[in-house]
């Protein structure tokens, strides 16, 4: 999604004095775009297995995309970024279907990272509020709105500001919650997680929620938009991999830290996915003493989740217009305004992110509804990788001769074992997705899955359908 001007020329010593990225800049852009409360309390209902579940998705999921995404985007550093790489190596249609299921996986994720503001908006006043499923869709609306207004009027959320509301949002309470946890721990409190070296693996109860693996690794999942940065970097042979493996390890540790934080008080029936994080904060300050604290927690929770949603609103709109501009799309959407916003793609993002909202209304619970919305996410986002890993393999016998900044390294045998390493992992995850989990509330399994299957299906016939009709009215304009 990010714009990369660079030019396809080899690296050398002269051009890469003048590449402004070291690994320390490079780490800063990849953290801030990963690092997530979100699955916190997602990840939480593992238990300590959770450490082997991130693990397994940090070695076969998070490292191979950024080093297969590093490729690609040096191969191909145009804007449009995955819609580029695909439709090169794939074709045309196959390049729309994945960029916009990668603009609809973004779609339903709003709803979910927005109920989670609402949840602790709503819990400072009273917890049941944030169970009630009416009035979280109806702030959930009125909140997006308001961030696409902004968004349209050409506003530019710059790097200070996305590095503010990263820390205050993100790195900032997942240390609080760990210092807390820590503090917990030495002082000999009960624990709601057993602490063992058996239960560090997957046991029935963490196989009974297999159906949240795909969040997991939902939430590693974004150094590919980085990766467009792998050109600019002054010695990116050296540094590209050196800054993926500092990004992972600052990730998976914080990320396991604090979920763990969680699972430590909150057995794991009584986690709310939504209101997990400040459900936690609440029991440690309140047996600290510092229950006073709780709203300011809260408060940074919520900047977080503003933050992240207004500094994604346009984002995946960019491939989506690279797309239309493409001919996939009719050229309706291509209309920018007058301060070069894709303002028509983003009226329809909103008008169908509220329309998700109205899904809180009719599941059994908040909980329910937000996990159908993350399960749905999750699902379309694997189908995205797994074509991007597939596309790294074809490109390098399409465009063999073509230069290239980096290289995936380890020759013929690493290209093969990192891009089908992430296939594996994301068809595993994917077929996971549709295991109903134990602590969810779902009416029954029959309506999960339709909704799930459905709601999949759906999101893949769409694009399908549109670049046909564009077809159709081509030729009849060709006649």
């Amino acid at each position: 999604m990010d714009e990369n001007t660079s030019t396809r020329k080899p690296v050398d010593e002269n051009t890469s004095k003048r590449k402004p990225l070291g690994t320390f800049q490079l780490v800063m852009i990849n953290v801030i775009a990963i690092d997530s409360i979100r699955t916190l309390p997602i990840s939480a209902e593992f238990g300590l297995s959770l450490v082997f579940f991130y693990l397994v998705g940090a070695l076969f999921f998070m490292i191979p995309s950024g080093i297969v995404s590093a490729e690609l985007a040096s191969l191909l550093p145009k804007t449009g970024g995955i819609y580029i790489w695909v439709r090169e190596a794939f074709g045309k249609t196959t390049g729309f279907v994945v960029i916009w299921l990668n603009w609809i996986y973004n779609v339903f994720w709003y709803p979910t990272i927005l109920v989670l503001v609402a949840g602790t908006f709503f819990f400072l006043f009273d917890p049941l509020l944030a169970e009630n499923k009416l009035l979280v869709a109806l702030f959930t609306i009125f909140v997006f709105w308001i961030l696409t207004f902004a968004n349209l009027r050409g506003m530019r959320t710059s790097s200070l500001i996305s590095t503010g509301s990263a820390i205050i949002g993100t790195i900032f309470p997942m240390i609080a919650i760990t210092i807390c946890a820590i503090v917990w721990f030495i002082q000999g409190q009960p624990l709601a997680v057993s602490i063992s070296f058996d239960a560090f693996f997957p046991n029935s109860a963490s196989f009974e929620n297999l159906g949240f693996f795909d969040n997991i690794l939902f939430g590693l999942l974004g150094l590919e938009m980085s990766a467009t940065h792998a050109s600019e970097m002054r010695n990116p042979t050296r540094d590209y991999p050196r800054s993926v493996f500092i990004t992972i390890a600052i990730v998976i540790v914080t990320t396991i830290l604090a979920s763990l934080a969680i699972a430590i008080v909150l057995p794991s029936e009584n986690i709310s996915l939504s209101t997990g994080v400040i459900q936690a904060f609440a029991l440690f300050l309140k047996k600290f003493n510092l229950g006073f604290l709780i709203p300011v927690f809260a408060l940074s929770i919520i900047i977080g989740g503003l933050g992240g949603v207004s500094s994604w609103i346009i984002g995946p709109t960019k491939g989506l217009l690279v797309a239309s501009e493409d001919g996939s799309l009719p050229s309706f959407f291509t209309k920018l305004n007058a301060r070069g916003v894709p303002s028509r793609i983003l009226i329809l993002q909103a008008i169908l992110v509220s329309a998700l909202c109205f899904v809180f209304t009719v599941m059994p619970t908040v909980n329910s509804a937000f996990w159908i919305l993350s399960a749905i996410t999750a699902q379309l986002a694997m189908i995205v990788y797994i074509f991007l890993f597939a596309s790294v393999i074809v490109l390098r016998k399409l465009m063999a001769n073509e230069p290239r900044a980096y290289r995936i390294p380890g020759g013929t045998f690493g290209l093969y074992f990192f891009s089908l390493s992430g296939i594996t992992i994301c068809s595993l995850a994917f077929f996971f997705g549709f295991i109903p989990t134990r602590n969810v509330q779902i009416n029954s399994f029959y309506m999960f899955e339709s909704l799930l299957i459905g709601g999949s299906i759906l999101m893949i016939i769409i694009p399908i359908v549109i670049i046909k009709l564009m077809e159709i009215k081509r030729n009849g304009k060709q006649r």
